[in-house]
């Protein structure tokens, strides 16, 4: 199977966000060769589309298009009508399924995909070894998040060297320990509630405490803060350990600044 080349950074924005199609531009001016367009505030697969439309580019990457939400047909014309327009540029990143057999929701979305949207062009959102398995047979890449360095090593074992890994990073440019904690507990509060997630700091080592608590070793091991130094050891570990690409999402107390993206780029360059 083809790997699917995403470049070695990407940023992820929120459709929610105001102004999120130029802050793309934006984005796609200061280095990031792919933009991640998460999944679960979309109301629309057409904003993946503006974004495209908005952009020259840079790939554009669905993360992750919730297969609960929306058919198959939908993320079927969708694609099509890209690949005519605007060909080679857009992604189609997918997960989120739920109910007593997510893998069997799945299996059964990407099946009716099969002829339409292809292999090369899509990738799985994955934590666990059967979604990893999953991305890498069915798929051109995984896209984990909140995973150490150490577990990246993992993955990439398991999802062989034929297919892409993309890890999201969060990232907090705070070197005050109290403050980038408090900050970086803002999203792993959320997420961390989510029992797929909880499962996967277990396989990572954390206990179901830390879990609970959002410790400071849990923090510490999922989200890169710190200085630049620290970012960026902390982004060229993620390389050492397999990663073919970084997304970048920036955890910030308010709007993030064009000012701090352009920071992160040159730390990861």
């Amino acid at each position: 199977m083809p790997t699917i080349d995403l470049g070695p950074l990407g940023a992820v924005l929120s459709p929610a966000e105001d102004g999120y199609v130029s802050r793309a531009a934006e984005l796609e001016q200061a280095g990031y060769s792919t933009i991640w367009i998460t999944g679960g505030p979309m109301s629309d697969l057409s904003q993946l589309a503006d974004v495209v439309r908005g952009t020259t580019t840079a790939t554009i990457a669905s993360g992750i298009i919730p297969v609960v939400r929306f058919p198959s047909y939908d993320v079927i014309t969708l694609y099509s009508s890209l690949r005519d327009t605007h060909p080679g540029r857009f992604v189609v990143g997918l997960g989120g399924a739920h109910g007593p057999d997510p893998m069997g929701t799945l299996s059964s979305y990407l099946d009716r995909l099969d002829g339409a949207v292809p292999q090369e062009a899509r990738v799985m959102a994955a934590l666990g070894p059967r979604m990893v398995e999953l991305s890498r047979d069915r798929a051109s890449g995984a896209f984990p998040v909140l995973v150490t360095p150490d577990y990246v090593a993992e993955m990439r074992s398991l999802l062989g060297a034929d297919s892409t890994l993309a890890v999201e990073q969060l990232v907090v440019l705070e070197d005050d320990p109290a403050t980038a904690r408090a900050l970086a507990r803002n999203p792993l509060g959320f997420l961390g509630a989510v029992p797929a997630y909880q499962a996967s700091f277990r396989r990572q080592g954390f206990s179901a405490d830390e879990g609970a608590d959002l410790s400071d070793r849990l923090v510490d091991g999922l989200v890169a803060w710190g200085d630049d130094d620290a970012i960026s050891a902390r982004l060229g570990a993620l390389r050492a350990s397999g990663a073919d690409h970084v997304a970048i999402s920036v955890v910030a107390d308010g709007s993030v600044t064009l000012e701090q993206w352009e920071r992160v780029a040159t730390l990861a360059a």
